[in-house]
């Protein structure tokens, strides 16, 4: 009798163990971000997959950029929407224009998980609190200037996380009437080659410039790029992101770049990850909405900055 009950203890088990099995593999998961060329999805994407294959460890996963084209994220959406997804982590590439494609994800019983960006209809939203994090950035660069000069924002694209750090960057400025404004509305793509664009324009413009913000890291380091390839040397240069790159000029005293409000992109997926699993598992999050404030590293603290490349 014991020996029967020890195999019926057992059956049961694998039986557990298989239909678990069965679960994870059943867990579909789409991932679409706004691009995979720039640096900081790199961690971003990492840190959405190891929360769900920690949970669902046979989970299947399918990470897709859009190239931040509105159309190809849709239709990734779409895909996604006919493969039987569970879950979508969502980078938008725009917040409000991605709301049909998401109701129709939610219409076919789809988590949402919106993180870096906001995507309107999104069951959660993890994302670094953006104007926040531009404001300290051009509080900075204001500070640096004794709240007198010209100044240009190199602009994105019409993400929720450019449009909030041009608004705190400019919010910053708007606290020195000394400061002008030359230009914030060019589109530096969020990329280096766009941001180096960009500048060489600005810089034929305009025969000074005192300072610039670059909505992110690779914008801000194309701009420097730009002012080093022209000669000009008269301004300084702030970002948002914390790269390693960025990180890497800092510690040269080499660079235009002064400082840059970082975020912590692994941190900011697994926590979106982890609350949007809560959400298929019917747990209501506390908040819907997380932001997380950023630091700013500057020259003379990026020694003591941990950055992306730390091990989790």
């Amino acid at each position: 009798m014991k020996i029967i009950k020890t195999i019926v203890a057992a059956a049961a088990i694998a039986a557990a163990m298989s239909g678990a099995q069965a679960q994870d593999a059943d867990m579909q998961v789409g991932v679409t971000v706004g691009t995979l060329g720039n640096p900081f999805f790199v961690p971003l994407v990492a840190g959405a997959k190891d929360a769900i294959l920690k949970a669902y460890p046979k989970a299947n996963l399918t990470v897709l950029g859009a190239d931040y084209d509105l159309n190809k994220q849709t239709s990734q959406m779409e895909n996604f929407i006919a493969s039987g997804a569970k879950l979508i982590m969502l980078n938008a590439v725009d917040v409000n224009a991605i709301a049909p494609v998401v109701a129709r994800a939610k219409a076919a019983g789809i988590t949402i998980g919106a993180f870096d960006v906001a995507a309107k209809g999104a069951d959660v939203t993890v994302m670094t609190n953006n104007v926040q994090a531009g404001q300290i950035a051009c509080d900075y660069l204001a500070e640096r200037l004794n709240g007198k000069g010209e100044v240009v924002i190199i602009n994105g694209p019409p993400v929720s996380s450019i449009v909030d750090r041009v608004k705190g960057c400019k919010d910053a400025f708007a606290k020195h009437k000394d400061i002008k404004i030359l230009s914030d509305d060019q589109d530096g793509k969020a990329s280096r080659e766009g941001g180096l664009a960009v500048m060489q324009s600005l810089l034929t413009r305009f025969p000074k410039i005192d300072a610039v913000f670059g909505a992110n890291d690779p914008t801000a380091i194309g701009a420097d790029l730009a002012a080093r390839q022209l000669g000009r040397s008269e301004m300084i240069i702030a970002g948002v992101d914390g790269a390693p790159d960025v990180v890497t000029a800092l510690k040269s005293g080499s660079t235009r770049i002064v400082a840059s409000s970082s975020q912590d992109p692994y941190g900011m997926a697994e926590k979106a990850a982890q609350l949007a699993l809560g959400v298929i598992k019917g747990e209501k999050p506390a908040e819907t909405t997380v932001l997380l404030d950023t630091k700013l590293v500057t020259a003379d603290n990026v020694k003591d900055y941990v950055g992306w490349d730390a091990k989790r």
